[in-house]
């Protein structure tokens, strides 16, 4: 058994900051840690499996194609293909865990 504590990744002001909480052959997990007004861009990765984005704190929105963009807050969960484009932008300070199946 693992025991992790989200503690350890700190928010950075000049960039989103992440650290690898879990890796293995089944899947990733990461803690991604933004400032106000921060994002991970829109992407996709062109490969088969599926992630989840988890908002542990704050508030922000799920970005998607085309500038789609949906209300995030804590305990909210966004499930897709790991093709389909996805994104984060933060309304204020903001955690979030990804968890990738099978990992990248």
């Amino acid at each position: 058994m693992k025991v992790e504590n989200l503690d350890q990744g700190k928010f950075d002001p000049a960039k989103v900051s992440k650290f690898l909480v879990h890796d293995s052959p089944y899947f990733r997990i990461i803690n991604f840690n933004f400032r106000a007004g921060q994002e991970l861009p829109v992407h996709n990765h062109d490969v088969e499996g599926q992630l989840s984005i988890q908002v542990v704190e704050g508030e922000g929105w799920f970005l998607g194609e085309g500038g789609s963009a949906t209300d995030a807050r804590a305990g909210d969960i966004l499930i897709c293909d790991i093709a389909e484009p996805h994104g984060v932008r933060a309304k204020t300070d903001m955690r979030i865990i990804v968890t990738i199946a099978p990992p990248l």
